[in-house]
């Protein structure tokens, strides 16, 4: 699993059937201790209800087909989590806007 912003979304007309009506959108991965951007951005399935500048949870291969959203589905990374807050070695690192 890995965390993410999500930055953008993905529009596509014609795709695989199994992905019609599926959101898919566009996350930048983030170092869990600094929250800064780390890697390239990665489109993924969204299962939540997520939106553009959410920090959220992705996981991929196998484990992006479990959810109900994504079940026999060809993708390999899906969001699974709206995060509101991380909290590394007693200090928090990430909190919400909305966040408890």
């Amino acid at each position: 699993m890995v965390i993410g912003r999500v930055v953008g979304s993905v529009v596509a007309t014609s795709k695989d059937e199994r992905l019609m009506g599926k959101k898919m959108l566009v996350v930048q991965p983030l170092d869990l201790e600094t929250v800064e951007p780390d890697g390239k951005p990665l489109v993924s399935i969204d299962t939540i209800g997520s939106g553009t500048g959410e920090v959220v949870m992705v996981v991929g291969g196998s484990s992006a087909r479990q959810t109900n959203t994504t079940k026999d589905t060809p993708v390999d990374s899906a969001i699974v989590a709206i995060i509101d807050h991380i909290d590394i070695h007693g200090k928090r690192t990430f909190e919400s806007r909305g966040g408890s």
